[in-house]
């Protein structure tokens, strides 16, 4: 059975799912290996212009790292297993596509990080999340202390971090952890319906808007200003800008093809 399942909703969007429920989708090394390979493989794959990420099972989106597997890890052995996870986060994060979180169920730890690691995060109705490390004597160790004060501001970052505590989807929209918060029969199609509203755009103009927004934002504003117009520079031979050009003067919908 795959830890990790692919499918896709009509011709651009991706929707992967992490598939270890009776083990609240936690992450076991196999899982992780998998994560990667799946990642890899979207990244070359220019016909996805959207990633959904999301999880098997109603209970949980994913716990964080395994810790039955971690306890059975000698001493040497943890630090590569917390470098894995966070490898395969950042590796998330640098798909060159748009990657919406639809968290079904719990996310604590490490899938909480994985959520950070997203552009857009919607979030069932009900469930709790939180980076809950301190409590088992360590420190979020996979991006968490530097993505979510980079989020929701340095205080209330180290708030959570310091207390562990445990906060519902509600909470998390209010100090903008969650962008949305849905009932469970609406969380997947809030998702495609996000994602479909990013498909009608240019595929290529999305790729470098993120690459954009996300090598500018921890820069001065002068570089990022450079970052900008070298991005908006690479679409401009594209045949996608013009098609775009084109759709506006006949007034129909462009087709663009990611050229």
């Amino acid at each position: 059975m795959s830890l990790v399942e692919v499918s896709r909703h009509g011709e651009y969007i991706a929707i992967v799912k992490l598939n270890r429920p009776h083990a609240l989708n936690a992450l076991s090394t196999e899982l992780l290996l998998e994560l990667n390979q799946c990642l890899n493989e979207i990244k070359e794959d220019s016909s996805i212009r959207v990633v959904i990420l999301s999880a098997e099972g109603d209970k949980a989106f994913c716990v964080g790292a395994d810790l039955k597997e971690r306890k059975q890890l000698p001493e040497h052995k943890v630090l590569q297993a917390v470098q894995l996870i966070g490898h395969t986060i950042s590796n998330l994060e640098a798909l060159p596509q748009p990657v919406i979180a639809a968290v079904n169920g719990a996310a604590f730890g490490g899938g909480l990080e994985l959520t950070l690691a997203c552009e857009i995060r919607i979030a069932k109705s009900k469930i709790k999340m939180g980076l809950t490390e301190t409590s088992l004597a360590i420190i979020p160790g996979a991006g968490g202390t530097q993505r979510l004060p980079r989020l929701i501001g340095l205080s209330k970052a180290k708030e959570l971090i310091y207390t562990a505590r445990r906060i519902d989807a509600e909470e998390a929209k209010e100090l903008g952890i969650v962008d949305y918060v849905v009932e469970q029969d609406e969380l997947l199609p809030k998702a495609i319906k996000l994602a479909e509203e990013m498909t009608k755009n240019g595929p290529l103009a999305l790729i470098q808007a993120k690459k954009a927004i996300n090598q500018g934002i921890e820069v001065p504003l002068s570089t990022g200003l450079q970052i900008e117009s070298l991005a908006y520079s690479a679409l401009i031979p594209t045949k996608d800008r013009l098609e775009g050009l084109k759709a506006f003067e006949e007034k129909r919908s462009p087709n663009y093809k990611g050229e």
